[in-house]
Formats: C-alpha cells, sequence, structure tokens
C-alpha cells in the first residue's frame, strides 16, 4: 500500500487574508494611497473570490478536485499551483476552476496555474537549445516554493505598449514595455509598465512575462522573473474589485459586493530582481513559445471559468421563470431561450473537455498542453456568446430587473408595503425573493459588473482575432485536402511550398500526439457541481 503524499502547506482562506499583512506593497485606488491592501475595503471582493480557492482545497468533498499530487516533489499541493502532467490532470484543473467560478464569478488565482504551466514548458525548451539544466532547476526551485507557501501569483503580461505600428525597441517612450536596463553579478534590474494585471494588489507575487513574439532587436524586452509585489520602484494602480461601498445595506449588489476582480497597471522603475527569480533575460528567440503556451493554457481555464459564470445564468434564469409564474417546462418560448443558454455553456466547456481528451505531453517538459484548436474554438465562442448569454437571461427575467424600484423603496414606510403586494407575481414566491433574483441578475448582466463580464469575457486571454489566427495555425486543413483530393482520385501534391497542404497534425484517432479517449482519467466529480 502506497503511503499517502506529504502535504504542501495549504492555508485557508483566512490565513491567505492574514498572508496579505506581511507584504507592505505601494499601491492607489481611486486617486489615493492605500495602507493596507488587506483591509482595504475596496479590494475586499477580490480577496473574497482568491480565498476560496484555498478554502475549498481544505473541504473533504472538494479536495479530491482541488489539489493534486506534484510528480516532481511528491506533495499535495493546490490544484491551481500544480503542473499537469495528463489529460486527467487539465480535465480536473477545468472541472475546479468551473467549480470556483459558480461560487465566485471569476476566481483569478487559477493564472498562477497558468503561468506556472507556461513557464516550466519555456524553461525547459531553453535548457535544450543550451545543452544546459540551468533555467529548469531555477524554475523547479520556484515552483516548489510557491506550492509549499501555498502562494497566489499575478501574471504581468500585457505591456503598455505605446504605438501599436512599432516593435518594443521602436517606441518614443521605451517604458512601453518591461525591459532590462541593467545586468549585474548579483541580478538584473527592469523598467517599464504592464497594463491589466488581474488581482495585482492583493498577490503575493507578481510574474513578469513578455506579451508578443521578439526579434533580436527586441532582446532587452524578453525577460521572464518573479518579482514580490511589494519590491522597491514598483507601484500599482488598481481600480476597485466589484462594487464594494454601493448601498450594502439594502441589499443591492447582491453579488459583485462579496466577489469582483480588481486590476492594476503596474510601473516599475528599476526594480532590482535577483538571478534565482530570473527565468530568462535576452533569449528573445523563445519569447513567442511562452506566449504561444500561455495563451492556450489560459483561454483552456477560461472555458471552465466562465462555465462557471453560466451556470449562475441558468439558475438565476430559472429562478426568476418561477418568480414571474411561468414554468419553463411547459412555456415553449421561455423552454427554448434555456435551452439555448444551456447549449452556450455546456457546447464552450465540451470544447475545453476535448482539448483536454486530446491534449498531449509538450516535447521539451512533459508538461501536458491542452489541445490549441479545441482551447482556441470553446475561448472564440464564449467570448463572442457572452453576449447572447445575457440577452437570454434578459428575455426569460423580463424588464422587472432593470424597471425595479431602488432598494431604498423597500423600506419606505410609504411605499415599501404596497410594492410587496403589487410587484408580486407567483403566490408560492414572496415578493423579497422576487426582486432578489431580479437584482442578482442585474448586478450579473445589466450594470457595471454585468459589462466587466463582458469585457474580461471578449478580451481576457487575447482577442478574438488571436483565437481565429491560432486556430487556422493549428487545424489540419492539409489533412482534409488529402482526403479530398484522394477521394477525387487525383493525389496530393507533393509541393513543400503549397500553402494550403502545410496545416498538418497527427491524426486525432491514433496514439501518436494526443491521448486516446475513454481512459478513466477524472476524479469523481463534487456532488452538485451544476
Amino acid at each position: 500500500m502506497n503511503a499517502p503524499a506529504a502535504t504542501s502547506l495549504l492555508m485557508s482562506g483566512e490565513e491567505f487574508r492574514e498572508s496579505l499583512h506581511r507584504y507592505k506593497p505601494n499601491v492607489f485606488v481611486d486617486g489615493r494611497k492605500v495602507e493596507s491592501v488587506a483591509d482595504e475595503p475596496a479590494f475586499r471582493p477580490g480577496i473574497n473570490a482568491i480565498a476560496l480557492t484555498y478554502d475549498y482545497a481544505l473541504k473533504d468533498e472538494y479536495a479530491p478536485l482541488m489539489t493534486a499530487v506534484q510528480q516532481t516533489s511528491g506533495k499535495r499541493v493546490n490544484r491551481l499551483t500544480h503542473i499537469d502532467t495528463s489529460a486527467g490532470d487539465l480535465l480536473n484543473k477545468l472541472e475546479a476552476v468551473r467549480l470556483v467560478c459558480q461560487e465566485t464569478g471569476c476566481a483569478q488565482r487559477y493564472l498562477t496555474h497558468d503561468a506556472l504551466n507556461a513557464l516550466g514548458q519555456v524553461c525547459a525548451r531553453i535548457d535544450d537549445a543550451k545543452g544546459t539544466r540551468e533555467h529548469t532547476a531555477r524554475f523547479l526551485d520556484y515552483l516548489h516554493r510557491v506550492q509549499d507557501q501555498d502562494l497566489t501569483l499575478g501574471v504581468a503580461m500585457t505591456d503598455a505598449k505605446g504605438d501599436r505600428s512599432k516593435r518594443p525597441h521602436e517606441q518614443a517612450n521605451i517604458d512601453s514595455y518591461v525591459h532590462v536596463v541593467e545586468r549585474n553579478a548579483k541580478g538584473i534590474v527592469i523598467s517599464g509598465a504592464k497594463a491589466i494585471v488581474t488581482s495585482a494588489p492583493y498577490v503575493h507575487e507578481l510574474l513578469v512575462m513578455p506579451c508578443r513574439n521578439m526579434d533580436e532587436a527586441d532582446a532587452d524586452f524578453a525577460v521572464c522573473c518573479a518579482v514580490p509585489v511589494d519590491a522597491p520602484g514598483l507601484t500599482i494602480v488598481a481600480r476597485p474589485a466589484g462594487r464594494p461601498g454601493e448601498k450594502l445595506e439594502h441589499g443591492d449588489a447582491l453579488f459583485s459586493r462579496k466577489y469582483g476582480q480588481s486590476t492594476g497597471t503596474c510601473l516599475f522603475d528599476k526594480v532590482f530582481v535577483p538571478w534565482e527569480n530570473v527565468f530568462y533575460a535576452g533569449e528573445w528567440e523563445h519569447s513567442h513559445h511562452l506566449t504561444y503556451s500561455y495563451a492556450t493554457h489560459h483561454r483552456h481555464t477560461c472555458i471552465g471559468a466562465r462555465a462557471g459564470f453560466g451556470d449562475l445564468l441558468i439558475g438565476a434564469g430559472a429562478l426568476m421563470c418561477e418568480a414571474n409564474g411561468f414554468d419553463p417546462g411547459r412555456e415553449t418560448h421561455l423552454r427554448e431561450q434555456m435551452v439555448e443558454l444551456i447549449k452556450i455553456t455546456e457546447g464552450f466547456y465540451a470544447c475545453g473537455v476535448a482539448a483536454s481528451v486530446y491534449g498531449k505531453a509538450d516535447e521539451h517538459s512533459h508538461t501536458f498542453m491542452p489541445d490549441a484548436v479545441f482551447s482556441n474554438i470553446g475561448k472564440l465562442l464564449l467570448a463572442t456568446q457572452i453576449y447572447d448569454m445575457h440577452r437570454i437571461a434578459h428575455y426569460v427575467s423580463g424588464g422587472l430587473v432593470v424597471t425595479l424600484p431602488g432598494p431604498d423603496e423597500d423600506h419606505n414606510p410609504e411605499t415599501g408595503a404596497r410594492l410587496s403586494e403589487v410587484l408580486r407575481a407567483n403566490p408560492n414566491v414572496p415578493y423579497e425573493q422576487r426582486i432578489q433574483t431580479a437584482r442578482f441578475i442585474e448586478d450579473l448582466t445589466a450594470g457595471y459588473q454585468g459589462g466587466w463580464y463582458s469585457m474580461i469575457s471578449l478580451h481576457g486571454g487575447g482577442s478574438p482575432a488571436a483565437m481565429k489566427q491560432e486556430i487556422w495555425r493549428n487545424y489540419p486543413v492539409g489533412n482534409k485536402v488529402e482526403l479530398v483530393e484522394r477521394l477525387l482520385e487525383r493525389g496530393v501534391a507533393e509541393d513543400p511550398k503549397r500553402p494550403i497542404t502545410q496545416h498538418r497534425q497527427p491524426g486525432k484517432c491514433c496514439d501518436m500526439g494526443c491521448t486516446a479517449p475513454g481512459q478513466p482519467v477524472m476524479v469523481p466529480m463534487p456532488k452538485g457541481r451544476a
């Protein structure tokens, strides 16, 4: 009988909150300096969302899904800091992200997972090119520290970019991109700006990564390193997470007052990074591989995240139908809309499942990569159909969602009682429950938070144009051309310069380059997942 795996320190949500007190980052929000991130009301919804990923790993019913054994250490770690080594890992990660996002809308910490997996791949690739083990050894030391301390990382990837028509080294303001300004025996010094850094104020460290392909002239911009969130010279200018402070005592912002997400612009002004935290600096030829690997992992993960959000809309839409006095099973037009919402959610999630099953080991690191085509199709579907999801929620809910009098009227002695009488629909559903559901849907789809979910779904992880490019680049069009030409009995022209036949990959029905379907790869799903 195998001995149980040793366990890295797994913090609780409260311990995560307390750990933030150990850091003193230079953070601004709403035009003012933040004295304590852990105690800042503007960030509380975002901290709550990440804290849940810690608490769920400690729950007996979720632990098989929310934790995993790291092969390089033999320790049990949080799933969101784990390196995937099988299709089962990919499936379980997808399911774990859906689980935590059903509760939080966006749990944010999954970016830690996506960045670590991509970083391990590029470090192995650099070592193979150089004939060394230095980069992989440095990565493993960092990985095990992150896992042992149960840290959360922010991904500082998207540069400010400046003039989009110019490359990094051509920018009038060189600080539009983070770059190396000095190298010495102890480490490097970096300056520049990273924009749109999710959860930047309330993470433990930032993982700085390039956001695009580089050429030799851009070598100083090809830098990847880990920086503590309170490193000297680092300033974070953030926006509030969710909708904290908006009449919380009266019950609007029912969801976003509890859970939300802050993003920050990170300004690096001659920040020193010791060599043990530098994964590469100047290896410009590997930047494309890092951005490609991260994007594929992240788009696969986003599928699980937005499926969790879809679960919220499905449940809220059904509750609103009931509160309005309708049974979607009997009302054809409502049933059709609810099925459409289910189809959208489970449709892009099925792409995530397919990307997991057809995933394959990276040739350099053996990290398991989700299939790029299915990952990008799933992310493209959710990015463009998020607006349909909102529309359907509005359709099945009725106009009450945005025409309901404000929460203050519920407590107005001159209006409250009368409103509760005339605005009740289903006699079995109290007025308070009906308006609570309506305001929940408004919060998720028709207000500030709804617009935010639309934007992060559309642009998070890259634009739809980037996903289409990856689908075309990875889809085996050449195999399809070969199929038709064989059926037409005219053969395939053996011309290596023929563009249409260059897109090929090993067949998905074989054991080369993919995982054979049907293997028992997942842990049992938690009861009541959906």
